[in-house]
């Protein structure tokens, strides 16, 4: 594995110039995404500034342009007309502000109908390398260029620790106001989450609280990208634990966790109906983010990255690393977030596949199965060895997930092997395979698994045991791999 000197991975980009040659190594990867949103070079790290605005959907992602490391941060930005065909419209944010030095780090999107704007964090270090977090905002003019605010809407707090960032907007009718949601750490190095509020979008902000959480006042030592959703009359809250564990997550210290509750914007309370939940049992799923301005209050859209902060990959051999993953649609069912792919995604179904026992590079697969213990082994050799084994046992309702067959194997001080306990019986699992990731849509999407895998030209291949149905389709292409910046 490479190792980056400060310099080089908080070099400022000049010119398209300096990346046009990377990009074309990095677009002759084997595992380059043919409809998950990747990076046009180097590293895509947070989903950012996700939202819907005059009939075109906006993505960003935290990029660094260099390779795969985590250094000087833009926002790469990409658009699409129905959350399946993805175009690269180049970089959104840059880091080019005395607040901003070292990065334009997470945040989230506002549209008033009019006018569109991102609320982000500037990651100013001094030139001893302290790290000062600042709220910063940039309205899109009518090209889609970011032009930032003179100043930031405010400054961190001293009574926290310097992770204070990932701005989420969101506006409350009822109380005429706006408020921001800021991830944190306090100064005991507990997850915390500040709330600032204000009557107008650009100015008078001013700090509210602490969010209260019941029950959760030592949970994790950092949450990060806390966004909030109202759906079905309920009010879901969603955020990224860091270092800590959670039972079952194997060695991890980053995870991706859910509240179903209730929103007090008077006490800043939100009282959960019950224990936290796992957004993504998979091993690579994070920093998720709600999409703004969807219009049915029984729908939200969801991203997250398919990846970890810490975690290495075998792109980075090649310079690159990380992927979106697909926007799912979710719906409160049961107490659940009921999650699946976009309904437009359907548009990328080919013919079906005979399932023969051959694996395409890209393609859907779904396998019911009746009552009793099952078996798949995706990415497996011709003789059907090794690969990704998803089993099922019956009597413990426990689904496993074990990648420890790959030939390319990564991350094993974290884990390899991750079980998803079922409150009710397997019937049925949608998978969606591109060229380096598989994403699991489990009875009907009421648990999912998201994981990063890469498998050599040998690993095509598939064996399944007590399953009743196994069908395939070819996937099509909807992500231009385009050199835009």
């Amino acid at each position: 594995m490479r190792e980056w000197t400060r310099e080089e991975r908080y070099r400022v980009l000049k010119s398209a110039d300096e990346i046009k040659e990377l990009h074309e190594r990095n677009a002759r990867s084997i595992y380059r995404q043919r409809f998950h949103v990747q990076p046009v070079t180097g590293l895509s790290s947070d989903p950012n500034g996700f939202i819907y605005h005059k009939g075109l959907w906006h993505l960003y992602y935290q990029w660094c342009p260099w390779g795969a490391v985590h250094g000087l941060k833009y926002w790469y930005h990409v658009t699409s007309p129905d959350l399946v065909r993805w175009t690269n419209a180049g970089i959104g944010l840059k880091p080019d502000t005395i607040y901003d030095n070292k990065g334009t780090h997470s945040g989230s999107g506002y549209s008033d109908g009019q006018d569109m704007y991102l609320f982000y964090t500037g990651n100013h270090r001094d030139e001893n390398w302290v790290r000062t977090p600042y709220t910063c905002v940039a309205r899109l003019d009518s090209n889609d260029n970011a032009v930032k605010m003179p100043e930031p809407l405010f400054g961190p707090r001293e009574d926290y620790s310097e992770h204070q960032r990932d701005p989420k907007i969101v506006y409350v009718p009822e109380k005429k106001k706006f408020y921001i949601f800021i991830g944190a750490q306090n100064l005991s190095l507990k997850g915390r989450v500040l709330i600032y509020e204000s009557e107008e979008l650009l100015s008078g902000w001013r700090f509210a609280g602490e969010l209260k959480v019941p029950g959760y006042e030592d949970f994790g030592g950092m949450w990060e990208c806390p966004c909030i959703v109202h759906i079905s009359g309920k009010d879901v809250l969603i955020f990224s634990p860091q270092y800590t564990k959670l039972p079952g997550r194997g060695e991890s210290t980053n995870h991706n966790v859910y509240f179903i509750g209730k929103m007090d914007y008077d006490s800043l309370t939100f009282t959960p109906e019950g224990d936290y939940q796992y957004l993504d049992f998979g091993f690579d799923f994070y920093a998720a983010q709600f999409a703004a301005n969807v219009s049915d209050p029984d729908k939200a859209i969801l991203i997250g990255w398919i990846g970890l902060p810490d975690n290495h990959y075998p792109t980075e051999e090649e310079d690159w690393e990380g992927s979106m993953s697909l926007p799912r649609e979710l719906r409160l069912i049961g107490g659940k977030l009921i999650q699946s792919p976009v309904a437009d995604f359907d548009q990328l179904k080919g013919e079906e596949i005979l399932a023969d026992g051959s694996l395409p590079e890209t393609c859907e697969m779904r396998v019911e199965t009746p009552a009793g213990n099952v078996r798949l082994n995706l990415f497996t050799r011709k003789d059907g060895s090794g690969g990704l084994t998803i089993c099922y046992d019956s009597e413990k309702r426990v689904l496993r997930v074990d990648k420890t067959g790959l030939a390319k194997r990564f991350n094993q001080n974290v884990g390899e092997v991750l079980d998803i306990p079922m409150e009710d019986s397997l019937t049925d699992i949608r998978l969606i395979i591109d060229r380096c990731s598989v994403e699991m849509f489990i009875n009907g999407g009421k648990y999912t698994f998201t994981a990063h895998v890469y498998p050599t030209p040998e690993e095509h291949h598939y064996t399944v045991s007590g399953w009743d149905q196994v069908r395939l389709w070819q996937l099509g292409t909807s992500v231009k791999d385009d050199f835009v910046v």
